[in-house]
């Protein structure tokens, strides 16, 4: 009986918190609350895309290079397909890229963040002049020349991308986890003898836990915009599959000036889309880091001194 009132009580606070961080965000963060509305349908129209679309991805018309109407919102393409249709199916690809590379940028931050900032020394030294000689180069060079290596292709894209800006954000990682190394319970932990590993996964891990999920949601735009970029260039995902940067190139710039709308319609998707997500993430940033929110607490409080 004891555990079951501890654990809803526990329910009701992690409520109570989640209520909070909302209200929070809608009222001193909008751009925020706006972002991260915009980034909810995003996922949401990825997910239901084969609902939402008119019409198939690749499914042609009668109708070629037709205006914006009533039986094509957004207008068709030069061989028929419908240019909302594509533009729908786009943002389930930029969904999966994006978590998806988000996840794998994250995961190799954490790696080499919390394992080179919580060792140190040479090792730290030596880690971190490659984690420099990898971020002298432009990330997008980076990219086109290890897709050119493996293939082009949704996952390949995603491995490399996600791998390529984990590299490089594995910065914040490390200054987190120096910024907790020498703290008490840390000192505790390993007197006691826990391992490196148990320590780094069960110490280390849940306090830098709000700098990873900031991390997180501000990495995500930059790997639908790197997606979207590569197959711009024609080493991203190849056709037929419909990426918004593949629709504002190849055919979209061959026929941009006789019908705007193939081009103008992605192009917009992948602007309102990138900037809704930064949003989000720069008011995650504000909302979860204490030292960002002009002296109030974790709630908002102000602390008496």
């Amino acid at each position: 009986m004891a555990s079951t009132s501890l654990e809803r009580i526990a329910e009701r606070k992690r409520k109570s918190s989640l209520i909070n961080f909302i209200k929070r965000l809608v009222k001193d963060k909008p751009l925020g609350a706006v972002g991260a509305v915009i980034t909810l349908l995003l996922l949401l129209v990825g997910i239901f895309a084969n609902y939402l679309a008119p019409y198939g991805m690749n499914q042609s018309t009668s109708s070629l290079l037709a205006a914006p109407s009533v039986m094509h919102w957004f207008g068709t393409d030069n061989i028929g397909r419908d240019v909302l249709s594509r533009v729908i199916y786009g943002a389930r690809i930029s969904v999966i890229v994006g978590l998806a590379g988000s996840s794998l940028a994250v995961m190799t931050s954490v790696i080499i963040g919390m394992v080179s900032g919580y060792i140190g020394g040479a090792f730290d030294l030596v880690l971190q002049r490659i984690v420099d000689a990898w971020m002298c180069i432009p990330a997008l060079i980076i990219s086109i020349v290890l897709i050119s290596i493996i293939g082009p292709g949704m996952w390949q894209v995603t491995l490399v991308v996600g791998l390529n800006l984990g590299v490089a954000s594995s910065r914040i990682i490390r200054g987190a986890t120096m910024s907790i190394k020498e703290n008490l319970y840390l000192q505790a932990a390993k007197a006691t003898g826990c391992s490196t590993p148990r320590i780094l996964i069960h110490h280390v891990l849940p306090n830098i836990m709000a700098p990873i999920i900031i991390l997180f949601s501000t990495v995500m735009p930059t790997v639908i915009l790197v997606e979207a970029s590569l197959s711009f260039l024609g080493f991203g995902i190849p056709p037929p599959a419909a990426t918004w940067g593949g629709m504002l190139s190849g055919a979209g710039r061959t026929f941009m000036l006789q019908a705007p709308w193939i081009v103008v319609w992605p192009g917009l998707a992948l602007s309102i889309v990138v900037y809704a997500v930064n949003m989000f993430g720069d008011a995650l940033r504000d909302l979860l880091d204490p030292r960002l929110m002009g002296g109030s607490g974790r709630y908002g409080v102000k602390v008496k001194k």
